[in-house]
């Protein structure tokens, strides 16, 4: 435990697994007071008994973040039950159906697009004024790689990544003045076991997807995939003073993915 975010109270969304997670518990272990934010309940309360565990302090809230009255309340409880806001991480996201875009249901596209980007809007825009009243506040957005490139088989995955960031940008523009500071992240390959993906796989396809993601995590700079405790260091930088600076930031977390053509098996 540090003190670096000592006092300061932070809302994470999609806490109760993967990155989500390790950002809670790393808040936590910087000092912060944490409310977990997750549709999944047992997972939700699996990471506040984590922060628990070492001397934090944490309260789950059931919240799908497309729906703006859990949105509102899942802020809200921050300020009831410690007293203020100060951080946002926008975590909570899905991945959708791995189909190209003229075989995907508009249903799907639309859920993709409510979750990742709506969702991010409106836990923005409830925490916003709690921010502008004490002039101060940091956001992480969590995008993606895919947000920055193509990808295969991922039009509503891509489309909601790319829109969070630019929705970042614009909203490092609109609220700087007011001692806002809005940044996101964007991982790559994370070990987090397919995520949610996980539960819904057969053991055979659980596997085949593993190996398919380490493969390519193998062909990037670094070579590997990372833990998600690597991506959450780097959320709550964004969430310290010692990012003061930093606002409208796009930063990846990816092992080098982005910053080069990788050729893969056409090289060898």
């Amino acid at each position: 435990m540090t003190t670096e975010l000592d006092r300061k109270t932070a809302v994470v969304t999609g806490a109760g697994n993967g990155i989500g997670r390790a950002i809670a518990t790393g808040l936590a272990r910087a000092g912060a007071h944490v409310v977990v934010g997750d549709v999944l309940a047992d997972d939700g309360r699996r990471t506040v008994r984590e922060i628990e565990q070492l001397g934090g302090s944490a309260v789950f809230v059931g919240a799908d973040v497309s729906v703006a009255e859990e949105a509102e309340a899942l802020i809200a409880t921050a300020v009831d039950h410690f007293g203020g806001l100060d951080i946002l991480i926008n975590n909570a996201g899905i991945g959708g159906a791995r189909l190209r875009l003229h075989d995907l249901e508009p249903e799907d596209f639309d859920r993709v697009i409510d979750v990742n980007l709506r969702g991010t809007f409106l836990c923005s825009k409830y925490a916003l004024p709690h921010f502008l009243a004490q002039q101060d506040g940091r956001i992480v957005n969590t995008a993606s790689t895919y947000g920055l490139i193509g990808a295969a088989n991922a039009a509503a995955y891509c489309a909601s990544k790319g829109a969070i960031i630019n929705l970042t940008r614009q909203m490092a523009v609109d609220y700087g003045p007011d001692g806002i500071r809005v940044n996101a992240i964007c991982p790559g390959y994370i070990d987090t076991g397919l995520g949610r993906r996980g539960p819904t796989l057969s053991e055979d396809e659980f596997v085949a997807a593993t190996a398919v993601r380490e493969k390519a995590a193998g062909m990037q700079p670094l070579g590997r995939q990372a833990q998600p405790a690597e991506v959450a260091a780097v959320a709550v930088f964004l969430s310290t003073d010692a990012a003061s600076f930093m606002t409208g930031s796009i930063v990846p977390v990816d092992g080098g993915c982005v910053t080069t053509f990788n050729y893969g098996e056409a090289s060898n």
